[in-house]
């Protein structure tokens, strides 16, 4: 317990699957976390679990006043930020033949735009206090070719090479902040489930070590965030971690 205790914490895509893992898992470790979602209701849903550790807001992470917006609540509110979780994510299934220039944006928009905006304007606030991590949740998409995730796979590249260049920036700057990228493979969120057919019909993930093929779990995904976002990781910046299952080197 309280690996990052005293720590103010910004969660996108709160208010489900990996988002709302991570903002649990954050807020059991001592951190005040932000959770936040295009959706407030399920932000809501999410802080109410959580308690008094946790207070839900609404962003749209692809509109830059709204980040704007909500970076100037947290300020005014807990006067810094200490941890910021890019994690709101789409996914459109369609190959580059298939998907519309509309599709191509809007994912593009969450993913690419939303992670750029909450860097450029979370990184100003950090910086006004003892720095911080941020942690950007890219994907095997970004590593392997998924000709159906085309719109999706882009953006994680984006996000990919987005968290190296914010890392580089900030140690020449002489900021104390650090940025690495997360790499999920298969993990049992609604984005998966829809994916793969079953939407809304969620399955159990066993305990223990998985063979090779197998979904993983949300908190599986939270342990790497919650290593990321501590003091733990201070000398890591600008890496990419893989929480695959061996998905990405299987031959």
């Amino acid at each position: 317990m309280g690996r990052v205790a005293g720590k103010v914490a910004l969660v996108t895509g709160g208010g489900s699957g990996l988002g709302a893992a991570d903002s649990e898992l954050l807020a059991q470790e001592g951190a005040t976390v932000i959770v936040t979602d295009v959706r407030l209701e399920a932000a809501q849903a999410v802080a109410d679990r959580i308690g008094g550790a946790a207070v839900a807001m609404a962003l749209d992470v692809a509109s830059e006043a709204a980040w704007q917006q909500v970076i100037g609540d947290i300020e005014a509110r807990f006067g810094r930020l200490d941890i910021l979780i890019n994690n709101a994510g789409v996914v459109v299934m369609a190959d580059c033949e298939d998907t519309t220039l509309e599709q191509f944006r809007w994912v593009n928009a969450i993913m690419t735009d939303g992670v750029f905006l909450g860097c450029k304007y979370a990184i100003p606030l950090m910086n006004k206090g003892d720095g911080g991590s941020i942690v950007n949740m890219s994907s095997t998409g970004a590593l392997l070719g998924y000709p159906i995730f085309f719109a999706y796979s882009a953006a994680k590249g984006a996000v990919r090479s987005m968290t190296k260049s914010i890392a580089i920036m900030c140690q020449d700057k002489g900021y104390k902040i650090r940025c690495n990228s997360v790499h999920p493979g298969a993990i049992e969120t609604p984005m998966v489930q829809e994916a793969s057919g079953r939407a809304g019909q969620a399955q159990a993930v066993p305990d223990g070590v998985l063979p090779a093929g197998a979904v993983g779990a949300p908190s599986d995904v939270a342990a790497m965030v919650l290593y990321l976002a501590s003091d733990e990781s201070r000398f890591v910046t600008g890496a990419e971690f893989v929480v695959d299952n061996g998905l990405t080197i299987r031959p």
